[in-house]
């Protein structure tokens, strides 16, 4: 059965990751994506190792059902080829600095001159507008300049580098999808088509959340592990006895009550529920202690049928057998093209009428000016 998104088609002049995964997600609901690269300038995920039966798999992940054409743009001619396959394409996104397009002669105004109906995603650091508009930028920057990473980490060892992209995909990819969803509603409203600016920045910094609004408007500073949920209360991961991790969130009075009795600490169910800081550090090294004698297995069997909000810390391996996330296909085969399964995270959004199909293959050429890297 076909998802959702089967009549919209995509022309993606992005790289690396964030626009590459917010096509991947349309292309997962059904959506017909081609991939304009240039010849001249590898994306840097084809080359990224690990490589499998000779693909990077960052790129066969990220590229998954999408077809690529390699395209010079600033070779002859290009322009033109653009311009006619933007006739039959009702959605674009590109991931380069403001003005890039402009200057190649395919910027939004251009292409909105031949299809009015265009809707036109620019995913960039820092926006269109604002004096970082043409700076450089990475995930961590743009976590830092939002005040993500003020607040994260350890009082003593200050922000750590986050195991996943959060500006990249929750701030550049998701917000860049939900945009131009919500630029398809307006055009089936209206007719009309439009640009959508996505910052990554903008995006991390609304990604705050509470944390945002106990300052802004409670006057709270925010730091890390002064806050209920970034370590400030027993909120917090716990080492075991085989250097493994245990992460309990049993904030609820019924949950930390289960858990207080399961850890033979009744007398401090109190301190569990208490907002004074002396009360969570006594109350988490309590936890700490008694978490620290016994091993992972033997605490995951322990909590197995209790309802306390106490999980394991699994490695991403980990977490591909588990039953919860098998149960929910997360974990897919992809044709390689050549009639073999690479396996791979699947798509994480569930639809009642239509069954998506992302177990598509790794993307293929079209064709191009030059095809030297397909």
């Amino acid at each position: 059965m076909a998802g959702p998104l089967t009549s919209m088609k995509i022309l993606d002049f992005s790289t690396l990751l964030p626009g590459p995964y917010a096509t991947m997600l349309l292309a997962d609901m059904g959506a017909e994506v081609l991939r304009v690269e240039a010849p001249d300038r590898v994306d840097l995920t084809r080359v990224m190792p690990p490589h499998d039966a000779g693909v990077s798999t960052a790129h066969a992940f990220l590229n998954r059902g999408k077809q690529s054409l390699a395209l010079n743009l600033k070779k002859e001619g290009s322009k033109e080829k653009i311009l006619e396959l933007v006739k039959d394409y009702d959605i674009v996104i590109e991931q380069f600095r403001p003005g890039v397009m402009d200057r190649l002669g395919i910027g939004y105004e251009t292409l909105k001159a031949i299809n009015p109906k265009l809707i036109y995603c620019a995913i960039t650091g820092y926006g269109q507008t604002g004096p970082y508009k043409d700076r450089a930028g990475h995930d961590i920057n743009y976590l830092s300049i939002a005040g993500v990473s003020s607040h994260c980490g350890r009082e003593e060892g200050g922000p750590p580098p986050m195991g996943i992209q959060i500006a990249d995909v929750a701030g550049g990819s998701h917000h860049a999808v939900m945009g131009i969803l919500a630029a398809v509603i307006h055009r089936q409203q209206t007719g009309e088509g439009q640009f959508v600016d996505i910052s990554m920045t903008d995006a991390a910094f609304a990604l705050n959340g509470m944390a945002g609004a106990a300052n802004l408007a409670g006057g709270q500073e925010q730091k890390p592990e002064g806050a209920m949920l970034n370590g400030g209360s027993f909120y917090d991961y716990y080492k075991t006895q085989d250097g493994r991790w245990l992460s309990v969130g049993s904030l609820e009075p019924q949950f930390s009550a289960r858990l207080c009795d399961i850890l033979e600490l009744a007398e401090m169910k109190s301190f569990a529920l208490s907002q004074n800081p002396e009360h969570q550090v006594k109350f988490k090294a309590a936890l700490s202690e008694k978490i620290l004698q016994k091993t992972l297995e033997q605490w995951q069997a322990i909590f197995a049928d209790v309802d306390a909000c106490v999980e394991p810390v699994l490695s991403i391996a980990e977490a591909a057998e588990h039953p919860q996330l098998k149960a929910r296909d997360m974990v897919i085969g992809v044709d390689r093209g050549d009639g073999t399964l690479q396996r791979q995270i699947g798509f994480p959004i569930k639809f009642e009428k239509t069954k998506v199909q992302a177990a598509r293959s790794i993307g293929k050429p079209l064709g191009s000016d030059d095809d030297k890297f397909m």
